[in-house]
């Protein structure tokens, strides 16, 4: 075979009988041939991987977008990696520097946070940027879960189940997501149902349910709770005082942290915030800015979905 008909058959151009392409193709795997890779980056002027900034050292939400960003981008031949950058804006320089230098073809940053930008400039950088659950340049190409679609459906669900005395637990007014939760729950339920704002830990869902019990009156059968920390602390400070769950009072979370909700007793019914589909979007996005198609700018929210746990009670599918 001629030089050019092998390379027409392994990288599945030009025009040639199946069987011819399939014998070259079955060969090269034979005898282990692999593409230099730097080489074919020279011809096309790509590198083939895409950097991933982060401050999430924790992982909470970075791991599940970087497994949907790995997803989206693996059968194009596309490689991730990952810097974490903490809350050091010097660091982060240092990396994106780095990235640079290795002529990734585009950036996707992403965070803890949806209102907070990371602390390092990614502006006016010569590679696509692209911001995952992380506040945006202005004019950036933005993705983020929707809070307020989160919150209307756990609401609903509640209401659905016959709850009438719903109370929404959740964390710092200095958090748009914590706001944003917090508006549309009262949309749902009403302007003049409870909103507790605390921390998001579990230590603060003990303690809401705690002042909810001491302060008397009429205590709630449906509690809409910020995170699923939050969750998991209220339900046990409701158990540890005799209510049931679901059977009592059913209680919702947020995030659909795994860990925590197949954790909690009983296993928590929660809101996904679709993490992987936001990093698979936002992997294809990178993309397709990096092979020189256009993207509208601007800010997409991906819709939420509703799981369906034992904290609740019912038995809907999931949404």
């Amino acid at each position: 075979m001629s030089v050019s008909t092998v390379s027409k058959a392994l990288n599945d151009n030009g025009r040639m009988a199946a069987d011819t392409r399939e014998r070259i193709k079955t060969l090269a795997a034979q005898i282990g041939f692999r593409p230099n890779a730097l080489a074919k980056g020279l011809l096309s002027n790509r590198s083939f991987t895409v950097g991933l900034l982060t401050n999430d050292t924790y992982g909470r939400f970075t791991l599940p977008v970087m497994a949907g960003i790995s997803e989206a981008l693996v059968d194009h031949g596309v490689s991730v990696f990952l810097c974490a950058i903490e809350d050091d804006p010097a660091l982060g320089k240092i990396h994106v520097d780095a990235m640079l230098d290795k002529q990734v073809d585009g950036i996707i940053a992403t965070g803890k946070r949806v209102d907070r930008s990371l602390p390092v400039d990614l502006a006016g950088l010569p590679v696509p940027v692209v911001y995952a659950f992380t506040k945006g340049e202005p004019g950036s190409v933005t993705l983020t879960s929707d809070d307020r679609h989160g919150a209307t459906l756990a609401t609903e669900w509640l209401k659905e189940l016959g709850r009438q005395r719903l109370v929404h637990i959740t964390g710092p007014r200095e958090f748009v997501s914590a706001v944003e939760r917090a508006e549309a729950f009262r949309t749902v339920a009403g302007n003049g149902a409870p909103v507790l704002h605390g921390v998001w830990s579990e230590a603060w869902g003990h303690e809401a349910i705690d002042r909810i019990w001491k302060e008397g009156g009429e205590r709630p059968d449906g509690i809409f709770c910020g995170n699923d920390q939050i969750a998991r602390g209220v339900a046990d400070a409701l158990r540890e005082r005799g209510a049931r769950v679901p059977g009592d009072v059913s209680v919702i979370g947020f995030d659909n942290w795994e860990i925590m909700a197949a954790q909690t007793r009983p296993p928590l019914t929660t809101i996904d915030t679709n993490l992987k589909e936001l990093g698979r979007e936002a992997g294809l996005m990178v993309l397709a800015l990096a092979e020189g198609r256009a993207i509208e700018p601007g800010l997409r929210r991906l819709p939420c979905k509703l799981v369906i746990r034992d904290s609740c009670g019912g038995g809907r599918q999931q949404n």
